[in-house]
This record gives C-alpha cells, sequence and structure tokens, in this order.
C-alpha cells in the first residue's frame, strides 16, 4: 500500500462515468496510475471499484453529479489533491430511452461543460482530457454560425438558459443537440487547456455493446441502430474495448499535436450516411 506522500506524487487518472467504456478506459489507462472513478450511482462505484482493486489497479471512488458545478469542483479538488492529474475521461451520460429531455440537457450538455471547466483547473502540463461524445452530434442539422457561437463559448451557468433550447422538446433531439455541442464546447475548450500545457479532445461512438446501447437497441430506435450497423464498413456492434482502444491514442504521447478535435468511432456510420450509402428515413 502506497503512503499519502507517495500518492501525492503519483499521475492521476480520473474517469467520470463507470459505466462500459468507463471502466474499460479504465483498465486500459490505469496501471500505474491512481484512478479516480467518479458516477452519480455508489452501487457503480461499489462495483466497479472492487473488481479494479481486486485485479490491483489503486482505486479512489467519488460520488459526483456532474450537473452540479459545486459537485464537480469538488471532484476536481479531490483529484487534485491526490498527485499529478494527466488524464481525465469524461464518459458519463444520458441516453434518450434513460431520461427526459430536462435531464438530458442537464447531464449531457452541462455537464460536460462542467467537467472542462473545472478540470481545466487541475490539469498537470502535459496532461490530456477526453469527452465522451455520440456519432448522434454528427447528424444535427447545421446550425446558425451565431448559434454554434454561443453553445461553444457561453459561460457554463448560462448555458441552459439558450434561447435554442426553447425548440427542443424530445429526448432524442436533446441528446443529439447535447453531443453537438460537446463538440463545439471541446473545441473552445482547447485553447485554455492548451494554456495550462495540456490537450482536450472528444470521441464519437457509434453503437457500442454497453448497458446503455443495450438498451437504446431495444427502445423504440433499435430498428434504425441496426440498419446503421448493416448499412456500415464494418457492419459490427462496438465494443467498450474499441473506445478505450481509441482513447488510449488520444491521451497518449502519440497524439501530442491533436487537440480540440473529435474522433468518429462508429463502424463507418457517419461515413454511409454522409455518402448516401445508408438513408437514416429508410434503412439502407
Amino acid at each position: 500500500m502506497t503512503s499519502a506522500a507517495e500518492r501525492g506524487t503519483r499521475d492521476v487518472l480520473v474517469v467520470i462515468g463507470v459505466g462500459g467504456m468507463g471502466e474499460a478506459i479504465a483498465r486500459r489507462q490505469g496501471t500505474g496510475r491512481t484512478v479516480v472513478l467518479a458516477d452519480f450511482s455508489q452501487a457503480a462505484l461499489d462495483r466497479v471499484g472492487d473488481a479494479l482493486r481486486g485485479d490491483g489497479f489503486e482505486v479512489v471512488v467519488h460520488l459526483v453529479d456532474v450537473s452540479s458545478r459545486t459537485s464537480v469542483a469538488a471532484l476536481a479538488d479531490a483529484a487534485g489533491d491526490l498527485g499529478r492529474v494527466t488524464q481525465v475521461v469524461h464518459t458519463a451520460g444520458l441516453s434518450p430511452v434513460q431520461a427526459s429531455r430536462d435531464a438530458i440537457l442537464a447531464v449531457d450538455l452541462l455537464g460536460t461543460a462542467h467537467v472542462l471547466d473545472e478540470f481545466e483547473r487541475v490539469i498537470a502540463p502535459g496532461g490530456a482530457g477526453l469527452v465522451i461524445a455520440s456519432m448522434a452530434g454528427h447528424f444535427l442539422p447545421p446550425l446558425p454560425p451565431e448559434v454554434s457561437h454561443a453553445l461553444a463559448t457561453t459561460p457554463s451557468d448560462e448555458l441552459l438558459a439558450l434561447p435554442v433550447l426553447a425548440s427542443i422538446a424530445e429526448p432524442a433531439g436533446a441528446y443529439s443537440f447535447a453531443k453537438h455541442a460537446n463538440h463545439l464546447r471541446v473545441r473552445a475548450a482547447s485553447a485554455g487547456w492548451g494554456a495550462k500545457g495540456a490537450r482536450v479532445n472528444s470521441i464519437s461512438p457509434g453503437v457500442i455493446s454497453t448497458p446503455m446501447g443495450q438498451q437504446e437497441l431495444a427502445g423504440e430506435s433499435g430498428a434504425q441502430m441496426r440498419a446503421m450497423i448493416d448499412g456500415s464498413g464494418t457492419g459490427r456492434v462496438g465494443t467498450p474495448y474499441d473506445i478505450a482502444d481509441a482513447a488510449a491514442f488520444l491521451l497518449g504521447p502519440d497524439a501530442s499535436f491533436i487537440t480540440g478535435t473529435d474522433l468518429r468511432v462508429d463502424g463507418g456510420v457517419v461515413a454511409a450516411v454522409s455518402t448516401g450509402r445508408l438513408d437514416l428515413r429508410g434503412g439502407r
């Protein structure tokens, strides 16, 4: 067991959201680091934390509500107290089958903004951040430039008051909108993170076989999602380890010249749609 002094000099990996992707990334990136697992669910933290400890990882768990700036700030401060925060991965989110329009905007939109803001304060020089967005953000129709600018730069505490949000009525629309906004917020945040000597990027997964993904496949959009898989270049559902592999690249030294960008890890779905191979209105 490491002492308090030894822990203070260690590199710290923070994983927010301990679902399938979060756990896979923690396992891929956590060796030799203090792993801070954060989630809204104590039961999920206990399950994943115990499993990682049993496999030899040094783990600290922390309850967090990403929709609360105070809660995210407390998490950032706690991680900073443990050592050098060199990697931050934000996977927490709600999908349309799980939550209401308001909850999705509070967690997926505002929550991401809070994480980008608060971890910019504590990220170590040479560190990297990663936001898990979604390919759904690439299907949103083009926004007016002034709306995109507002989504990218409006102070986090004012985000949910933007007039454009009044036009969003359904959970599915809120999800796509929030994930597109994630791309914009990451772009804007890259300058502030860069001033700290750090990078930040996002990944847009496709259909991934996590508990959330399985819920979506069983829901109203399941038929469309299966058409996406069938019409994609790879023709298969993704795994959490596909996302962990991409995360390892973006968080690591081989991506030292990459920041403020989004990497689609979707099996080719967006490519199929954008080139007309796949029509989301009627399948292939």
